[in-house]
């Protein structure tokens, strides 16, 4: 009997149709006091609608946090010192945002004595781990409602239905049938069209930037600055963290900047269809390694891109608070701390690259034994003996090779 085993809960609700559902199920079937927690992370949605409906559903209280500094300064950015895109093309834009929601989400718990708290991702997907591995970071004891891993809603219509019943409103029409979820980082989109993986996705489907056909036929040229390999300006003009990603996202949006359509691995197995803008992110990556490739290392970068696919596994399953992921941060950080500097990036189409990059304090590029020219520095006959020594185990195992025939 799930009544009287949660006194109450704090529900991670967007106001939506299913997290509407999921309010009112939390007090019929737990007979609990349910909290509502939204958080706001750039996704440019109104959310003054979210107390009131929050209220009418029976919530005791609503909380919206403005979280958008902090997610791009404390998950975003140090996710981007990583270079960590998911199987190489996936910028991991809702991946990060969970760990985020569910450590506010726990932290009004603890303020407001919830013994339990509850999300409305399904018992198929990625969000359920990285959600439920935050909660059990900040609580182990905490008690985990996924309702729809327990009711037996298992359907649209019995979604509706079910609303109907308790006065939710349900929308009498969907524009777009497939399910997106956007933030500051990015806009994904799942479902309807695309569970055709044949199928390309229409063009009324993107919502951050022009199509690229459609693009200015003109060429942009966009600086950004970095210190420590975090980005602090664009154009000259510094910026908040939130407000920079912000102002990257108008500049690729406008030259079709950011679009990825690619089939992924689920952590829980399958593989689904995902279609991603990320328009700020593209150029904010693109530019930062513009910045490193003159100013970090070569046996350090890579040494540190080696862990790349490694990093960003942890971040798409849910490993953000990790101990491994945390470690591998520090030595993340520690290769960044000579990443000042410029990268120049040209947006055209849908295509952005780094086409000029300088450091003024940091550059391991030394024209003096790069040029083509004439130099003092550099005896082109030394590298007649570092070529035998690197060639010896090629020349030995030749040699044993010609013997056997």
């Amino acid at each position: 009997m799930k009544k009287g085993s949660v006194k109450k809960a704090v529900l991670a609700y967007s106001g939506g149709l299913d997290t509407s559902i999921i309010l009112k199920w939390l007090i019929e079937e737990y007979g609990c006091e349910v909290i509502a927690f939204s958080a706001d992370l750039g996704q440019g949605e109104e959310l003054d609608f979210i107390p009131e409906k929050a209220k009418k559903t029976g919530a005791s209280k609503c909380f919206i946090e403005d979280l958008r500094e902090e997610f791009t300064r404390d998950f975003v950015f140090p996710m981007f010192r990583a270079n960590a895109i998911y199987e190489g093309r996936y910028f991991l834009g809702t991946s990060i945002a969970r760990p985020l929601i569910a450590k506010k989400q726990m932290e009004i718990a603890l303020a407001e004595g919830a013994d339990a708290v509850s999300h409305g991702a399904t018992g198929k997907g990625n969000d359920q781990v990285r959600f439920e591995l935050a909660y059990y970071h900040y609580d182990p004891s905490v008690k985990v409602i996924a309702p729809w891993r327990e009711w037996d809603l298992n359907s649209r219509t019995a979604l509706e239905e079910y609303a109907k019943k308790h006065g939710i409103p349900v929308p009498t029409s969907k524009k777009f049938p497939w399910s997106s979820d956007r933030n500051l980082l990015h806009i994904s989109f799942e479902g309807d069209i695309l569970e055709n993986p044949w199928a390309e996705a229409p063009n009324e489907m993107y919502m951050l930037t022009v199509h690229p056909e459609d693009a200015p036929d003109t060429p942009e040229y966009v600086e950004v600055e970095f210190e420590q390999g975090n980005a602090v300006a664009v154009n000259g003009e510094r910026l908040s963290p939130a407000n920079l990603l912000a102002k990257l996202n108008q500049l690729g949006g406008k030259h079709g900047i950011g679009r990825v359509d690619l089939m992924e691995n689920r952590y829980v197995g399958m593989k689904s269809r995902g279609v991603y803008e990320t328009p700020g992110g593209t150029i904010l990556e693109e530019a930062h390694r513009g910045v490193e490739s003159i100013t970090m290392d070569r046996e350090v970068m890579h040494l540190r891109d080696s862990l790349i696919p490694r990093y960003a596994e942890m971040v798409y399953n849910g490993y953000w608070f990790a101990p491994e992921r945390l470690a591998l941060q520090a030595l993340i950080d520690e290769t960044q701390k000579t990443v000042n500097g410029v990268a120049r990036v040209k947006l055209y189409k849908g295509h952005c690259r780094v086409v000029g990059r300088k450091s003024d304090t940091d550059s391991l590029f030394n024209v003096d034994f790069a040029t083509f020219e004439a130099d003092q520095v550099y005896n082109q006959a030394d590298a007649e003996g570092f070529i035998k020594l690197n060639a010896l185990r090629l020349r030995i195992r030749s040699m044993m090779m010609n013997s056997k025939k």
